[in-house]
């Protein structure tokens, strides 16, 4: 794909894929918050017994003004009094993963060679056999899980829950020992979404439509559909803050380049579904901010040793003083091995303009991204991209010393 054609379209996609996510997810936490503050209705004095179709209702204070809303079945007269019917909340989702699916043909099956899909680093594996574990992998993923919640989730949940969680463990493991580690990211973060729609449009969706008909019949529907529809939805929102986190990794080159990206990737999806579980059941849990704070701390600490902080901090024993490295070879080794992408006027085929708008033209250039040239070149090793300019170790380390000894460039 063109390069220009390529980076308009990521663009676009991009944003689309933003909006409806932000859609999609705020309309799953604000729904699932509604559910858990329902009042009941009490019987009023002269007015008979609350409409045991009632589930409760809830005041809302927004934009000025009061809203009251109420969970409840209806009647057929009930429901064909509605002007133009009830709303639905389908199309952000739809979207979501429309234009997510795009986006991983964009930026990892169109971007000649794997060059964000492979790293020679992780694993040998071609381009093309790259592509097909990673839509292996996102297909598989929803496959399995699918077929566990209908064979098993009606029998016992909690094994239901212990092979997901087995399923995703096991893709968390083994796909940055195959993927680059951003794609591996992402291709988890693909199969967890493709998870969210597929419920969506498999089980909650045909569940309402059931509801719709039943209703309009004069029955109250089929509770077994409603509970299952239930089921999937809450799976969707423990799946929430994981998906939040992995569709903005590739901004974090030191969770996925870290020595032990599987474990980062793994603490960060416990994290943030134990977080999405505790603000769940805040509600009658007293203890819930404590358990809160614990956790987040407990996270903090842990993404800290494993992206190495400990090295950070000088605990890594005592140091020799830094090696004083001239300019003029780092400089060299920038020139051969980032600068073809990150220039004014880039010479890789591949590259329209520098990534990110960094450029390492000038000794004044290196020097403002010297913290970024430590994080991806040094420590985290994810630049150049799969190293495709054959960077050696012997001359990360170069720049290493240069950056310990001060960053001179005089």
């Amino acid at each position: 794909m063109d390069p220009i054609i390529r980076e308009v379209a990521d663009l676009v996609v991009r944003w689309i894929h933003l909006i409806a996510g932000i859609m999609w997810i705020g309309n799953s936490m604000l729904w699932n918050w509604i559910d858990r503050n329902l009042v009941k209705p009490a019987p009023e004095a002269g007015k008979g017994e609350p409409n045991d179709k009632s589930f409760g209702h809830i005041w809302l204070l927004h934009s000025g003004a009061y809203y009251f809303m109420e969970k409840k079945l209806l009647q057929p007269s009930e429901y064909a009094a509605i002007p133009g019917g009830p709303h639905w909340f389908k199309w952000q989702a739809y979207t979501t993963w429309l234009s997510g699916a795009s986006l991983l043909a964009i930026v990892y099956y169109m971007s000649g060679g794997g060059a964000y899909l492979v790293d020679p680093n992780v694993s040998k594996i071609s381009a093309d056999a790259a592509i097909d574990v990673g839509i292996g992998t996102v297909v598989g993923g929803f496959v399995v899980y699918d077929l566990v919640w209908r064979v098993l989730g009606r029998r016992s949940e909690k094994l239901a829950t212990a092979l997901t969680l087995a399923l995703v463990a096991g893709v968390v493991t083994v796909l940055p020992r195959v993927l680059a580690g951003r794609a591996a990211y992402m291709h988890v973060g693909a199969m967890l979404g493709t998870m969210m729609a597929g419920n969506v449009f498999l089980h909650i969706m045909p569940s309402q439509r059931a509801l719709v008909r039943a209703t309009q019949e004069g029955s109250s529907g089929d509770a077994t559909a409603s509970a299952h529809a239930q089921q999937r939805s809450i799976h969707n929102n423990y799946l929430t803050f994981p998906m939040l986190f992995i569709m903005l990794s590739n901004h974090f080159p030191s969770t996925y380049g870290s020595k032990y990206p599987s474990l980062v990737l793994a603490v960060l999806i416990v994290t943030g579904s134990t977080v999405r579980h505790l603000l769940n059941v805040r509600f009658h849990f007293k203890r819930w901010l404590p358990a809160l704070l614990s956790v987040i701390t407990t996270a903090v600490v842990a993404l800290f040793v494993l992206v190495g902080g400990r090295e950070a901090l000088g605990r890594g024993g005592p140091k020799k003083p830094a090696e004083k490295v001239a300019f003029s070879r780092v400089q060299l080794v920038i020139q051969d091995r980032c600068v073809p992408c990150h220039s004014q006027k880039p010479t890789d085929p591949s590259v329209q303009m520098a990534p990110g708008n960094v450029m390492f033209d000038t000794p004044e250039q290196i020097q403002t991204y010297k913290d970024r040239i430590k994080m991806r070149a040094v420590v985290a090793k994810t630049m150049p991209l799969a190293n495709k300019t054959n960077m050696t170790e012997d001359e990360r380390d170069l720049v290493g010393k240069w950056l310990l000894s001060g960053a001179s460039i005089e």
